[in-house]
Parts: C-alpha cells; structure tokens; sequence
C-alpha cells in the first residue's frame, strides 16, 4: 500500500485515568504529522476499562462516525494497541480504516530506515506484530517492508494468501538468522574498540530531545577537522541508525561518543526486541548521558519512560549525567548550570554548554588519572609517542638517560608503562 501523503485523520483514545493521558495524546499528534498525516480532529472517552469489543463505548462510537462525516477523515488513530478484534470490530462499525499506535510507529521507523540493519529490525517487528491479524480469504497488499495504512510500498510485495503464517514465521526466522550475522560483525567492531581502551559515552533520551544535536556540537567543538557529523532534525526518529564517533579533548583524553536511537512512550515491544542489538552501544557503555527536552513541560515523564525502557533493555547500572537540553527554549532559565554532580542544564547549540558537558563527561570517565614522572629511553619512543596522543602530557624534557615526561594517566597506561615510572 502506497505511503499515505496528507490524509486527513482522527486521532483518539480512552483515559483510564492516566495522569499523562493529554500529553500521550498530544505526542500521538506528532506521530501523525511524522507519517505525513493531517490531524482533522481528536475523540477522547473517560472509562476504568477500555470495552473488551470496540475499545470505545457504543456512544461514542456514534459520535466518532458523526465526527469524521463532517470531517471528511479517511482514518482513525487510535493511542493504544488494539487487539486484531478490536480493530475488526471498529472498521466494521465505523466504516474506516483504524491504525493503532503500534502501526502508527511501526509506519514511521519503515519511513526511516536506511541502513540495512535498521531496514532488518523494522521489518521483523512489522512481521510479528502483522502475525496475528492476518484475515483468512482476504486479499490485501503486504509489501515486504510495508504492509498496511501509512507503510511505504518497498518491495515488489506478497498477498496475504500467498503469506500466510507458516510463510511469515518462515520469514521472520530468516531476518533474524540475517540480524544476527550481522550483529556478529557490530560486536566485532565493539570488541576491537574495547582493546584499544578508549571509554565509550553513549547518548539516550526520548526521540527528538536533542541527542544527534549534542554529538555534532560536541564534533565541531572539539574535533572541527575530522569530525564527520551525524544527521539531526526537528522530528521524530530522525533516525534509526546508532553512529559512533570519537572526542578528543583539549588534554588529548579521548572518548568514543554513540548516538542512538530514540525512546518514546509505549515503544512496541516488537521495536524494542529488534533493535536491541542497536542498543547494544548503550549497554556496553562507561557513562551513559540522557539528553532530556527540558523545554517540554512533560519533561519529567519523558525521562521516566527513558529510565523503563533501559530497564527493559536490561541496561543498569551504569553511571549516567542527566543532560536537560533545550534550556535556551524555556525563557527565564540559567544555562549552562550544574546543578548537581551528575545534572547540567544546557543548550546543545551553546558552545559553552558543550564545554562544561565535555567536563562533566571527563570527570566521569577519567576520575581514576593520576600524575605521573616517566623516564622513557630514546629507544622506547613509541611511548612518547602513545602517551603524547593518549594522555594529558604536563611537562616534557630531555636528558642523557631519555626522554623525561609527566602526564595524567589511567591506572591502565600506568601499569602498562610502569618500568619507566620515575618514583619520587
């Protein structure tokens, strides 16, 4: 089914006295515009439990079909995800199609994807959660990367009857044989990163907070002639894909940055299973930095919502600075500001918020560095050379015995290089 371009729709959901249900339906608005849809109107219905067969009362319902008549809606969007039911019972009551927020998201990350990877993991989630509704004797187009309202047409696609289950557990068997070789190479390359002994910093964060912003100026700040920068826009899962790049400080102290992608509230479970092995740069942190939109006045939720789903994604204890961006956004706010050992308030296009980030990120990994004398023979200058490029190198002599150094060090690069400490 073709990419659906400015359809108008309703949006809607049942509160069941949640206390962010406005906010929830206020991002549900967002999703929308992402996925290139016109919000003509928003349903909303007080109830303790949704109703197990239409998920609105039989009088709201009325009202729905009344409002999209008069709207002119060509869908309904609803908030939460429904059960295949629901949805078969909703279409044929109000006579439209009805897109869930699980479809509704999983339309966006099929929009998104461009690497392979990402391309892999969006369409294994897009085949488990089609699974279970598909309709027996029903012919409808199920591209092999799209699949339903809101999904780009992306391949040459199958009919549901030539797709049936056995076909699509099949299929989902063989994306996640193809994920896995491929997560094979990406730990490879985390395991090669490791043996070099530089720390690793992995930006998290609700989508859109900031993150791919806070990687790039931290790039032209501190590495302006090699820096290769990372996509970033004002919108929603930008993008999909993590990139890692390395920071070298001013005291020559080097860290590898990774910005990954977005969280959002009541991300799919089938999104959360698939990209796991995108994560995998976050839980194999040193230092994790959550970039908050300290503009939005559900700010506090959303870090919330970071937090479960690193706890889902079984990511813990690891130590972590709360970076509440967007701090120029909020009129009457100081920034930069630390307000705590772990807390900054800052702009991710203020240079000297990046600075005072870069510090706290420095204090965090490197708090182990000790000063030390070393007495390096001209023989052995590959040393000078590695404690030149990877340590914050404070004075530099020579003599007749060698080349006298003091540097900060790690604990690592002093036991590595403890046969030329100078003990004093």
């Amino acid at each position: 089914m073709q990419k659906i371009e400015s359809t108008k729709v309703l949006i809607g959901g049942v509160s069941q006295n949640q206390p962010y249900f406005e906010s929830d339906l206020a991002e549900l608005a967002e999703l929308t515009k992402a996925n290139n849809m016109q919000v003509v109107g928003t349903v909303r219905q007080n109830l303790d439990h949704v109703v197990t067969a239409t998920y609105f009362g039989s009088g709201k319902l009325a009202e729905i079909k009344a409002l999209a008549a008069e709207k002119d809606a060509q869908s309904l969007i609803l908030n939460d995800e429904l059960s295949p039911s629901q949805i078969r019972n909703l279409e044929q009551d109000l006579k439209l199609p009805i897109i869930d927020r699980t479809r509704l998201i999983l339309a966006i990350f099929a929009n998104r994807a461009k690497s392979r990877e990402a391309k892999l993991q969006v369409q294994i989630a897009r085949l488990q959660y089609e699974l279970p509704r598909l309709r027996i004797g029903e012919e409808a187009n199920f591209m092999q990367q799209g699949g339903g309202p809101g999904f780009a047409n992306r391949g040459s696609g199958e009919t549901k009857l030539e797709m049936n289950q056995r076909t699509i557990k099949n299929k989902i068997s063989q994306l996640w044989h193809e994920l896995k070789a491929m997560n094979v190479s990406q730990q490879t390359k985390r395991q090669q990163r490791q043996r070099t002994n530089i720390p690793t910093v992995a930006l998290v964060g609700y989508t859109n907070a900031g993150k791919s912003t806070t990687m790039n100026g931290l790039l032209r700040l501190f590495n302006p002639d090699t820096a290769k920068t990372v996509f970033e826009r004002d919108m929603l899962f930008a993008t999909l894909d993590t990139s890692v790049r390395e920071i070298t400080l001013p005291t020559n102290q080097k860290f590898l940055l990774s910005d990954t992608v977005g969280f959002i509230n009541k991300l799919p479970t089938q999104l959360v299973k698939a990209f796991r092995s995108t994560l995998a740069e976050a839980a194999n942190a040193d230092l994790l930095v959550q970039v908050i939109d300290f503009s939005d006045p559900h700010y506090e939720e959303m870090a919330k919502v970071t937090n479960a789903t690193l706890r889902e994604l079984q990511i813990a204890d690891i130590p972590m600075i709360y970076a509440y961006n967007k701090a120029d956004r909020k009129p009457g706010t100081q920034f930069p500001l630390q307000t705590g050992e772990h807390d900054l308030v800052y702009a991710a296009n203020d240079q000297t918020s990046l600075k005072l980030l870069a510090e706290m990120i420095a204090k965090a990994l490197f708090s182990d560095l000790t000063q030390v004398a070393f007495n390096i023979p001209f023989t052995e200058s590959k040393w000078v050379a590695y404690l030149n490029q990877h340590a914050h190198v404070l004075s530099q002599n020579y003599s007749a015995n060698g080349t006298q150094l003091t540097a900060e060090v790690t604990s690592t690069d002093r036991q590595r290089l403890a046969k030329y400490v100078v003990n004093r």
